[in-house]
């Protein structure tokens, strides 16, 4: 079974890297394309789905904003799961405080350089090993500008309450960008924060191999 892989806002498949899938599965990294003017981002990911091969059985797996796309996906395609990692299912889930500051469009006013910057030196304070923060700041260094741009206003204006059909939802209690309190995962890691994608991988790898075998 091909499992798709939807990378985070600002990252790319190297964030995956630690990931190991089951000997029955197949990696498939889905790139991103680049936004149409004010799209959508049930618009964005529809488009983004036309590389998934819906001949055969498949399954996806998103990071963050890439588990928000992958929930849209799920809705029209029907995978046989869909696994979101420090993300969530759907826009009822966003803290109040992103619905505000979308309302006000607070985030039109933040350059997006100041964001990547800011995502930069938030690596000296977190759990990464000293390589994968080199890592990280390259994957940051190289996101596109107008694409952070749109994804920030896209994310803000996504509006659709309903869950996928099947999902499991992984989360770590230590969150800074979707905190706990915030949403209602089926699998809990403690103490591992938003990137666990790279901390945590091996308990991450042990509820894949038990989902996906």
């Amino acid at each position: 079974m091909k499992v798709y892989f939807i990378s985070g806002l600002a990252a790319d498949s190297r964030v995956f890297k630690y990931i190991q899938l089951p000997a029955n599965c197949e990696a498939v990294h889905l790139h991103w394309i680049d936004p149409l003017k004010n799209e959508s981002l049930q618009s964005y990911s529809m488009r983004l789905a036309e590389k998934i091969d819906v001949n055969e059985p498949f399954s996806i797996i998103g990071l963050s904003m890439g588990g928000m796309i992958a929930s849209e996906i799920s809705h029209k395609l029907n995978p046989i799961i869909t696994i979101l990692i420090s993300s969530i299912p759907s826009s009822k889930y966003l803290p109040f405080y992103f619905k505000m500051a979308g309302k006000l469009k607070l985030h039109k006013a933040v350059p997006v350089s100041f964001v990547k910057s800011a995502a930069i030196a938030k690596r000296f304070f977190s759990a990464e090993t000293d390589d994968d923060k080199m890592t990280i700041k390259q994957i940051i260094e190289d996101s596109d500008t107008n694409f952070i741009h749109w994804a920030m206003d896209a994310i803000l204006k996504w509006k659709n309450e309903i869950s996928p059909a099947s999902y499991i939802h992984i989360h770590g209690t230590r969150d800074e960008v979707l905190p706990m309190r915030f949403v209602k995962p089926t699998h809990i890691i403690p103490k591992a924060g938003h990137l666990m994608v790279m901390t945590n991988a091996k308990q991450l790898n042990e509820i894949l191999s038990e989902v996906l075998a």
